[in-house]
């Protein structure tokens, strides 16, 4: 599967993921061929790209799960839209309580992984995308933490308005790459400036104000390659890593989006800036290395994944492609072996002979596909 843009679309490339319209009424399903006509139509929504399988590669199987994952987050986008709309221009809310209250409810009570399914952006709603998908994110972070219930209302608050301020900024300089100081010290300003009226919007300004004022300048003192010496609240901490991880995995106006490991990596990688404690929480989860997932190996090869590691999910077991070997990547015979990255192109399978695997004694659980 790979990430296409817009303007590279060709006629008889496959869907790899569906496309539904704001009401969650699905208008392309994946496998679908693309036609000049449907060309045209994804054009005008005005989305950066899509995902597109390779020629051979099967369709991934989708769970009930995914499929509601993808229609709640078309639905409710438009929601957050004009609520943040609504919040800039008038200093009032209005539904801002029962968006984060049904965020809590579908994602904020969960006792297992789901399947973090990236949605389609265009430049005109990717803040509010954003916001949403770090919302979820906050959520489940939040309930894996045991995070008392108003800290995790403050923090879904948070997550849905920590980049209210870019909205008045034109839509070219909201996630412009390569800024110039000038031009990144406009966008900081906007975001700061933004949050001095949330205390006036609702009860619990104060709180979402901290957060998000803590959770940027954490991340700013990262590109500076400083760590902050403020003590945090919680809800910042999970922020940042929510915020971070959504960023680097999303689609984004330019460039592709970084893998799911390649994003774990660099929130293991920086414990000075991202709370070791919040990133296993994230990584507790969503999936992230499942059964039926190809990888790259350090030493070249490619693999296969067959079975999850609960205890490290960056050194499951898999199996090669050159020999078909079984390689238990937390055996200490293998420390030196790592995966640097999920495969983009070529063969990413998706279905797993569970039966061969259990009569080579490796046990694998695999979800219920439709």
């Amino acid at each position: 599967m790979q990430f296409v843009k817009v303007e590279e679309l060709k006629e008889g490339m496959r869907l790899a993921r569906p496309i539904y319209n704001k009401q969650g009424v699905l208008l392309y399903e994946r496998d679908s061929k693309l036609t000049r006509q449907g060309i045209a139509s994804i054009e005008t929504f005005g989305l950066i790209g899509i995902f597109i399988l390779e020629p051979a590669e099967p369709a991934p199987p989708m769970t009930e799960a995914d499929i509601e994952f993808e229609r709640f987050q078309t639905m409710t986008v438009f929601s957050i839209q004009e609520e943040l709309e609504r919040i800039r221009t008038t200093r009032k809310q209005a539904k801002l309580q029962v968006i984060a209250s049904t965020i809590i409810k579908k994602y904020g009570h969960l006792d297992e992984r789901i399947n973090f399914i990236q949605s389609l952006r265009s430049r005109e709603d990717y803040i509010c995308k954003h916001a949403l998908n770090v919302s979820i994110l906050c959520a489940m972070i939040t309930h894996v933490l045991n995070v008392k219930l108003d800290e995790q209302l403050a923090t879904i608050f948070a997550a849905l308005l920590h980049d209210i301020g870019k909205l008045s900024l034109p839509v070219e300089l909201r996630d412009m790459p390569d800024m110039t100081p000038e031009t990144a010290e406009m966008v900081r300003k906007a975001e700061v400036g933004a949050y001095d009226m949330l205390e006036k919007v609702f009860t619990e300004g104060a709180m979402v104000r901290r957060i998000c004022m803590q959770s940027q300048k954490l991340l700013q003192d990262m590109q500076g390659e400083k760590a902050t010496g403020m003590k945090l609240v919680t809800g910042a901490k999970i922020l940042a890593v929510a915020d971070t991880y959504d960023t680097m995995t999303a689609m984004k106006m330019n460039g592709a989006p970084a893998s799911e490991v390649v994003a774990i990596k660099h929130l293991l990688d920086h414990p000075d800036v991202f709370d070791p404690e919040v990133v296993n929480a994230l990584i507790l989860s969503i999936n992230i290395l499942m059964p039926g997932i190809s990888v790259e190996l350090n030493t070249g090869e490619k693999a296969l994944v067959i079975t999850a590691n609960e205890q490290n999910i960056l050194r499951p077991i898999v199996l090669s492609f050159r020999d078909n070997s079984i390689i238990d990547l937390s055996a200490k015979l293998y420390e030196d072996i790592e995966i640097v990255d999920i495969m983009k192109t070529l063969d990413n399978r998706c279905i797993v002979d569970t039966d061969t695997l259990g009569k080579a004694g490796v046990s694998v659980e695999m979800p219920k596909f439709i």
